[in-house]
């Protein structure tokens, strides 16, 4: 059975809020509806989900120069917005959820314009050989998440000063520097992140063969969002324990970078505390790994069942 559409425009450039919108969505969406949003954030840094915040961003800097810091609920790397970046996300629950289908949304839209593009990997979009999209993956229960980035427009000089890139990143890509891997699309086509967006919504229709039900925005902003917004812009969710991180560990795996910090009592011969940053696109794995050795005996590996991610993480302490 074909889903029905919608499509979302925000009209404010808060990133908190523009996330707690996208969880809601996430969380009390409709089974039966695939659901595109498309929204801008001025001047943030939004940062994975198991990302420390002041290793991926110049945090006291973007703050004295009034932008936001933001975490997201996805994994992967961090990434600037400003209002000449449109972000897109994708929502639909686990049987009408297809990557490649919501990828081609983006693609088609581009097409329009003359613009020929490729997927990269699991999670960017490419114009010639530059990145201009990096997407991120969420499973929630039957519900999925896919959303992204699409570079029009973008202030480079201070995405390169919020932004810290690790070397080891740099030279698994083979590049010098992160303004070498990218490219805004306002160099090689007439297009600002207003004037794509009639273009992605005729996208959306065409590749869903469906007529988009538009959603006002203003009437998703119940009491619940702008509770979750409050939680999402609390300094105890954006910084919280990574004041306080300090790496014992780190490695570049095929599927991401890691750093660990981690408390062993050596009396009783157990981790007692342990925490794991990385801009793997599964946080849930993450999340698993954290718990399998916490209270772990530094002498005998843990289990770690079908955890590939906890299997290198494991390799690095034992």
């Amino acid at each position: 059975m074909k889903p029905k559409i919608q499509l979302i425009l925000g009209n404010q450039y808060n990133p908190h809020l523009n996330l707690a919108v996208e969880s809601s969505l996430l969380d009390e969406g409709d089974a039966d509806v695939v659901t595109m949003f498309l929204w801008k954030n001025q001047q943030t840094v939004v940062y994975g989900y198991n990302q420390n915040p002041f290793t991926e961003c110049n945090v006291e800097l973007l703050l004295s120069e009034g932008g936001h810091a933001a975490r997201r609920r996805t994994g992967g790397g961090a990434v600037y917005h400003d209002l000449g970046n449109l972000n897109f996300s994708f929502v639909a629950n686990k049987k009408h959820y297809d990557v490649a289908k919501q990828m081609r949304v983006i693609q088609t839209a581009l097409g329009y314009l003359g613009l020929k593009t490729e997927v990269s990997g699991r999670n960017d979009i490419l114009f010639d050989g530059r990145k201009f999209s990096g997407n991120a993956f969420g499973i929630y229960k039957d519900r999925r998440l896919h959303h992204g980035t699409i570079l029009i427009k973008t202030d480079g000089e201070k995405l390169a000063k919020y932004l810290k890139v690790n070397p080891a990143k740099l030279q698994k890509h083979g590049v010098k520097s992160v303004s070498s891997r990218i490219i805004n699309l306002s160099e090689v086509a007439d297009i600002t992140s207003d004037s794509i967006i009639p273009y992605l919504s005729k996208a959306f229709e065409e590749v869903y063969e469906t007529k988009a039900e538009v959603i006002d925005f203003n009437d998703l902003l119940t009491d619940k969002v702008l509770k979750t917004r409050n939680l999402f812009a609390s300094d105890e969710y954006l910084f919280g324990k990574w004041r306080n991180f300090h790496a014992k560990k780190s490695a570049q795996f095929a599927w991401g970078l890691v750093e660990i910090d981690l408390q062993v009592n050596e009396e009783k011969g157990v981790i007692e505390s342990v925490s794991i940053a990385s801009d793997g696109l599964e946080p849930d794995l993450i999340d698993e790994t954290e718990r399998i050795l916490t209270g772990a005996s530094i002498k005998k590996v843990p289990e770690f069942g079908q955890n590939e991610v906890a299997k290198d993480i494991i390799s690095l302490i034992y």
